[in-house]
């Protein structure tokens, strides 16, 4: 632990034993207590603790689920920025020092899994190396390079996009982390809230739109431009136009409803697909990884002794496994409705759009964004 941190944290916790008047001139660390009751403190959090039996947090996982694995990848320790030199030790959490050190405050350009890099990114770069996923659209086209589109292929597997991709839908095409099918544009990096005489955008960073300590949505700037929300979970009944992306006719419910409406439609077709064509069917969880399990009893859910590891799906094709990633793409970034939703939707639209030729299933009434 950085010296200064520790030090200031051994004090807290000899408080109690001093006098009141020494207590008094005891030094304070910013937003401690806000910090303390975030995600980012929880030392109980899988996030933090998936790795006790082995004693250390692998090289491949440390970048992110380590205090000090993320100081090595931005060379806080003295090490070569960019890269992670090995595994690293368990419980430690985001803590003051992860983010706020000598190499963190020059930070200003990212790069994300397509192998993109995005400059000028200022403080968002601490947030964006972690909430940007492990995969992209190259390494999906990588895997099922030369492969028959609608041939269940023994060499596939699934390539899961990881966790909380924010910055990556945040970018869209620019960083290409989405499966995007070839022929179709894409949108680029979403503008929120632009002001209408510049057509620049005023939210250019993530701590406008989340408290950095508590990592919680700044509710009372959303009601900036939308005042007729409520608490955070409010947000999601926001929409700025009135077309029916999901072909439900209803064009009043929240966009991230019409994202919803196209998750479910895409699962579906997904399902379809893998009965049809592979002659396997698939049921997907949500929680265990790998996520999409073979369906033994056909009765189209992951029940809890199907989402087991050794009955992960493995019957594999080009189409089904593009359409399978952009699923998980948009579901694991629970705030995309508000990050890009035009981005997410197009991806759901033309991975049903690719799966309706073999499924025969109608795209009437849907919109693509």
């Amino acid at each position: 632990m950085n010296r200064v941190l520790g030090a200031s944290l051994a004090v807290f916790v000899a408080v109690s034993a001093l006098p009141v008047q020494a207590a008094e001139t005891l030094p304070i660390i910013p937003f401690l207590d806000v910090w303390s009751k975030s995600p980012h403190a929880d030392k109980t959090s899988e996030s933090f603790r998936h790795w006790d039996k082995e004693g250390k947090v692998p090289k491949a996982c440390a970048q992110c689920h380590s205090r000090d694995g993320f100081q090595d990848f931005v060379g806080a320790d003295g090490t070569a920025e960019g890269v992670i030199d090995g595994e690293h030790g368990v419980d430690t959490v985001v803590d003051c020092v992860t983010c706020h050190n000598k190499a963190t405050v020059k930070l200003d350009a990212v790069k994300f899994p397509s192998g993109v890099t995005i400059s000028k990114t200022g403080s968002s770069s601490r947030c964006m190396i972690c909430h940007q996923g492990r995969e992209s659209g190259a390494s999906v086209d990588a895997a099922i390079a030369d492969l028959p589109a609608d041939r269940p292929s023994d060499t596939l597997k699934f390539l899961n996009v990881h966790y909380r991709a924010a910055a990556s839908t945040l970018w869209g095409t620019a960083v290409r982390v989405g499966y995007e099918y070839a022929g179709s544009t894409y949108r680029g990096r979403f503008e929120h809230a632009v002001n209408s005489e510049k057509k620049t955008s005023n939210m250019n960073e993530c701590v406008q739109c989340h408290e950095p300590h508590s990592l919680a949505v700044r509710v009372d700037t959303c009601k900036t431009c939308h005042e007729n929300i409520g608490d955070a979970k409010s947000l999601a009944s926001i929409r700025t136009d009135r077309k029916d992306y999901d072909g439900d006719g209803n064009v009043s419910e929240g966009i991230a409803a019409e994202i919803t409406t196209l998750q479910e439609k895409l699962l579906a077709t997904i399902q379809a697909y893998a009965q049809k064509v592979g002659k396997k069917p698939v049921a997907y969880h949500a929680h265990n990884y790998p996520y999409y399990f073979n369906d033994t009893n056909k009765n189209g859910k992951a029940d809890d002794d199907e989402a087991v590891f050794k009955n992960q799906y493995k019957s594999w094709t080009p189409r089904l496994l593009k359409a399978a990633y952009n699923y998980q793409f948009s579901v694991k970034d629970t705030g995309a409705y508000a990050h890009n939703p035009g981005y997410v939707m197009q991806l759901l639209y033309d991975s049903l759009n690719d799966l309706s030729g073999p499924t025969r299933t109608s795209m009437k009434g849907l919109t693509r964004p």
